[in-house]
């Protein structure tokens, strides 16, 4: 079985090939030749995921898949939001995100947080949504070096480390794309 996953982002990519069982094949945009620009103007996250899904589909009929994340800080009324990846500007930058966020909470005490990613599956007979949320808080400082995004900032509840700081399988188990994508993941079984 083949789909796409609509993205460019190879961090996002790797990180979802090690959730989904190997008999089905994980196609990207790069794969398909996919290079336009999708715009993501959707005011909700579920509404870019849903964007994506559907514009493949309808350029490239392939069973497709899409994701949109956005973390929400209590403190920032749910900011960033569906506005994560361009947070600090239209480059979607990590490192300046990171620090516009962290400027942003200054001299906040408040800093719960939530990440929420929404999954929309688009083919010929389905169209449907998964969505997974892990809540934790906005650290002071960044720590670790793996994971993307805000990773280095966020320390889910329960746990001492942020996703940064996490073993890849951990981080799969608990986070917001790995419980979207496990829900996904059931989805297929049963169908």
């Amino acid at each position: 079985m083949e789909i796409v996953f609509a993205t460019h982002n190879a961090n996002k990519l790797r990180e979802l090939q090690q959730i989904i069982p190997n008999h089905i094949k994980l196609l990207s945009l790069d794969d398909i030749g996919c290079y336009e620009e999708i715009v993501e103007d959707g005011k909700t996250i579920e509404e870019n995921a849903l964007i994506k899904a559907n514009y493949v589909f309808k350029h490239y009929k392939k069973a497709c898949f899409a994701d949109d994340t956005g973390l929400c800080v209590d403190a920032l009324d749910g900011e960033p939001g569906v506005y994560s990846a361009r947070y600090a500007g239209p480059q979607k930058n990590s490192h300046d995100n990171n620090q516009k966020l962290l400027d942003q909470l200054k001299g906040k005490e408040n800093r719960e947080a939530f990440f929420k990613t929404v999954i929309a599956y688009k083919t010929s007979k389905v169209d449907k949504t998964f969505t997974g949320i892990c809540s934790g808080k906005i650290l002071k400082s960044l720590r670790g070096q793996d994971g993307f995004g805000y990773d280095p900032l966020f320390q889910p509840n329960g746990f001492k480390t942020t996703f940064a700081e996490m073993p890849p399988e951990t981080k799969n188990k608990i986070s917001h794309r790995g419980l979207a994508t496990h829900k996904f993941i059931e989805f297929l079984k049963k169908s």
